[in-house]
């Protein structure tokens, strides 16, 4: 990632497990992320991700949020689509000409470093914008290798075909 640009790109399409939510405020976002953590919990997401990567996930959420409830317009929505290799999160804000802008030469103590840490947690990330939204996404992923993630048993044929 150039320190500089978030890449602009559409966002890409999962299918799996949609999650919503709305945003309105940033109280909103503690409510949500404590209901993401509790739906990370399930025994059936836990057994096909670490924990690293669960807890990516939360930071990941809970900086894009914070920076769309804070540099955003308009209400926020949060959507995470979760696949047997990870998870989509997209956050959408009322400000489609604010490309996300990631710190450069910053303090850290003066924040800013969100991005590139989302960055760095991300097998992909980007941003696009419509008439009315800006999307900011990241492509996370499971913390297992593909060979480990356990695959649903087809219906059509016994259990070891």
């Amino acid at each position: 990632m150039s320190a500089l640009v978030w890449p602009a790109a559409d966002v890409p399409h999962e299918d799996g497990d949609v999650w919503r939510w709305e945003l309105p405020t940033v109280h909103d976002a503690s409510r949500v992320r404590m209901d993401l953590r509790a739906r990370l919990a399930h025994p059936s997401l836990a057994a096909r991700s670490t924990e690293d990567a669960r807890e990516g996930l939360l930071l990941v959420f809970e900086e894009l949020s914070s920076n769309a409830l804070r540099h955003g317009g308009g209400a926020v929505v949060a959507v995470i689509v979760a696949v047997p290799t990870g998870w989509l999160i997209v956050l959408t804000d009322g400000s489609p000409d604010a490309p996300p802008r990631p710190a450069v030469d910053r303090d850290p103590a003066y924040g800013g470093m969100g991005l590139p840490m989302v960055a760095q947690l991300s097998i992909d990330y980007g941003w696009c914008s419509d008439a009315q939204r800006k999307h900011v996404w990241a492509r996370l992923p499971s913390g297992l290798s593909a060979a480990a993630v356990p695959r649903p048993r087809s219906s059509s044929g016994p259990a070891g075909a």
